[in-house]
């Protein structure tokens, strides 16, 4: 049997026990997409431009909801009917890190009740496996779309996600397998931290990674970016999230160039992956 991400999505969509993971590889082969875009905006009418402009394009969005000025509970009411309208899943991109009993509160309750709407969240492993556990805690008793990523690397200068962290981060979520999906990271996680006595039949881990871009090798602030060839293709990497490439500024958006730019990281993102494919059947 061929590696995970040398088999097509289609085929890993029925093999994957988690909703969250199966939905996300069903809408990318349904969609010829792998592409996520980032909606870091903070008035809800960019918001939503942008997010009309790519929904035909992605498989998933990515949202700060906390980052929105004008936020009001009507925001995730209208994303959850693009999400159904338009065949795509949400990701909020809230990177928990405190304690179980802070996070499932953090995940469930509060201003935005997370739980009740994103299909897929991320967290930092720093806090150890109860971090897992506080979050399962709420989203696997909702018997619904839920799946949790957790950072094992960063694309950021400087980002102390490497060795024995990106080790540990894999060795939890090999234990709770159930819940957590993959992770947000830049390569292959397969044999990372294996031992001896770990069952790993079945085991296939959706990657996401950060930091691509077709026009662009990185920022003033430290990202790093890398073209959908280097991160799918060569990497193995699943999905590839954009930001600026797509959205520029996401100010003042004007919605055919975001469209455009969406349909340009749609195509190099597939292309990208049925080269994958193709490689693993020649």
């Amino acid at each position: 049997m061929p590696a995970p991400h040398l088999q097509s999505y289609k085929d890993r969509a029925t093999k994957h026990s988690n909703p969250a993971a199966r939905a996300l590889l069903q809408c990318m082969d349904a969609k010829k997409s792998n592409l996520a875009v980032s909606v870091d905006v903070t008035t809800t009418k960019d918001f939503f431009d942008i997010i009309e402009a790519v929904a035909p394009h992605v498989c998933l969005i990515k949202t700060h909801v906390d980052i929105l000025e004008d936020w009001n509970p009507g925001v995730t009411t209208r994303l959850q009917h693009l999400s159904r309208e338009h065949n795509f899943l949400i990701f909020e991109d809230r990177k928990f890190a405190d304690i179980g009993n802070t996070v499932a509160l953090q995940y469930s309750s509060g201003l935005y009740k997370i739980s009740s709407w994103a299909h897929i969240v991320n967290a930092h492993p720093v806090p150890g496996p109860s971090i897992i556990t506080g979050l399962a805690s709420v989203g696997m008793k909702l018997h619904e779309e839920r799946g949790l990523l957790l950072l094992a690397e960063m694309s950021t200068k400087g980002a102390l996600t490497t060795g024995n962290y990106t080790v540990d981060a894999v060795r939890m979520a090999r234990a709770h397998r159930d819940f957590v999906i993959g992770f947000i990271a830049q390569h292959r996680m397969e044999g990372v931290g294996l031992s001896g006595t770990d069952n790993v039949v079945g085991e296939d881990f959706l990657i996401l990674a950060p930091g691509v871009g077709l026009d662009s090798k990185g920022d003033t602030m430290g990202q790093q970016y890398r073209t959908p060839t280097e991160v799918v293709t060569r990497c193995g990497c699943d999905v590839i999230i954009v930001g600026r490439g797509i959205i520029g500024t996401g100010r003042d958006v004007d919605a055919e160039k975001v469209k455009e730019q969406a349909r340009r990281y749609q195509a190099a993102g597939w292309e990208a992956y049925e080269k994958r494919i193709v490689t693993n059947q020649l």
